[in-house]
């Protein structure tokens, strides 16, 4: 997704206020954003939480009760 927006890893990493080691990490699979990271993630690469971590939910509602 970073690619796709044409961003570097620094650039990433700067938008979202972490260091570019902790953005390759992510990257890498080494370490995992926070809650509040994939907020900022997905604000910066307008996506959503769900496509960040691969998640397909169906289109229909979900009963959780």
């Amino acid at each position: 997704m970073r690619e796709r927006k044409g961003m570097t890893q620094a650039e990433l990493a700067k938008a979202v206020n972490v260091s570019k080691a902790t953005a390759c990490q992510w990257e890498s699979g080494l370490r995992r954003p926070s809650l509040v990271n994939l907020l900022a993630l997905a604000n910066v690469l307008e996506c959503t939480i769900d496509d960040i971590v691969g998640r397909d939910w169906p289109q229909q509602a979900v009963d959780v009760s």
